[in-house]
């Protein structure tokens, strides 16, 4: 290559510098060749004397824990209605304008405090008028009384006749029945007039109160609530073909954002209701703790039976593509390998599903990073 150098002319410069890049070029092919046997060497020989694997895939650690089989619940749930019965609806039972309410909602009452006051002047005005009349009748009850004592004196003296007599008694009796009657009446106007003052029936805690002062009300306006708290009913509507699967004494779970509350069936319905089809059975709620209220509406779950199912955190299941799947330790060979699996769960509880389909008792189900996992991937089991 010197000697072409020398024999090229100064117009022929760029041939010479093109050559000189063409041995460049060379000399780079020939030290990268020669780096790479060196590192294929060194590999080599790492591999040789024991060391890691720098192809080979990391295990990754994951948390693992034997899948085991508990007893669990065959339920249904519903809906429940809970109903008390220590409450009661107020309404009066006469017909008139508000004048005045005496208690406003929350009070706690006892039997026979006044609640409200409706307009009695028309009642008291016709209370008056029968006692009126009722004097007046017994005037004229004093005057045959006299008249037939007067009679029987003639009578017995032979001055007046039987017959004189006997009318004088009838005159006495008629008066005395008139001012019976009229007695009668007054009193049944003044109990009338009493009704004008809603009294509380029970003792209880009262509701709200929807009418105001001024409002005129019927015997079917709902005045108020009183309620005395305590025991509740619930009240559950079950599908006909589920009765031969009730009876008294079934376990029932009473449900609300607090827990549940344990019961049993105490009442089933000799009959369904034609038109749903639906029958209907009741269960007495503790409620000392006031968790509960009337006509509160819950979830109850129907306990069938009670059968062995595994249980996994729920942190442990993936979903995809509207499938549910779980991860389970797998030993291949000598390593442990992430096996993907198919699983059908049930009811949560408490932070545990209820698995029906896809793993047994006995496996290591894979608990925490499940996003991070691929089937057959290697991994390190931890307890």
């Amino acid at each position: 290559m010197l000697q072409c150098t020398r024999t090229i002319r100064l117009g022929d410069k760029k041939i010479m510098v093109m050559a000189k890049r063409q041995s460049l070029l060379l000399v780079s092919t020939c030290s990268l060749v020669l780096a790479t046997a060196s590192l294929i060497g060194c590999s080599s020989q790492s591999k040789a004397n024991g060391g890691p694997d720098q192809g080979a895939a990391q295990a990754m650690p994951v948390k693992v824990q034997t899948v085991s089989a508990q007893k669990v619940s065959d339920f249904t749930e519903y809906l429940a209605t809970l109903k008390s019965r220590r409450s009661s609806v107020v309404q009066p039972q006469v017909d008139g304008q508000v004048t005045k309410i005496f208690v406003r909602s929350g009070d706690r009452v006892s039997a026979g405090t006044p609640i409200l006051q409706i307009d009695p002047l028309k009642q008291q005005a016709a209370v008056n008028n029968l006692e009126a009349n009722r004097e007046s009748r017994l005037a004229t009850l004093q005057l045959a009384e006299k008249e037939l004592q007067r009679r029987r004196q003639l009578a017995a003296a032979g001055v007046v006749s039987k017959q004189d007599l006997d009318q004088a008694q009838t005159a006495f009796d008629a008066a005395r029945a008139d001012v019976e009657g009229l007695a009668a009446g007054v009193r049944e106007q003044r109990v009338q007039l009493q009704y004008y003052t809603v009294k509380a029936l029970s003792d209880g805690v009262v509701g709200d109160i929807p009418v105001r002062v001024g409002d005129r009300v019927s015997n079917q306006t709902v005045l108020t609530t009183l309620d005395q708290g305590g025991e509740l009913e619930a009240y559950i509507s079950v599908p006909a073909d589920r009765a031969g699967d009730l009876r008294r004494g079934t376990p029932i779970e009473i449900v609300n954002g607090e827990g549940a509350v344990r019961t049993t069936v105490s009442f089933v319905s000799p009959r369904v209701d034609p038109e749903t089809q639906l029958l209907l059975i009741k269960a007495a709620v503790p409620n000392k703790d006031g968790r509960f209220r009337n006509e509160q509406v819950v979830h109850a779950r129907v306990l069938w039976r009670e059968v062995e199912r595994p249980l996994i955190p729920v942190t442990a299941v993936s979903r995809v593509s509207g499938q549910t799947f779980a991860f389970v330790a797998e030993q291949n060979g000598d390593k442990a390998v992430a096996r993907q699996r198919a699983i059908t769960v049930g009811e949560i509880m408490g932070n545990n599903y209820v698995v029906l389909e896809g793993v047994n008792p006995g496996d290591k189900l894979i608990t925490g990073g499940v996003q991070m996992l691929a089937d057959g991937m290697p991994v390190k089991p931890q307890a």
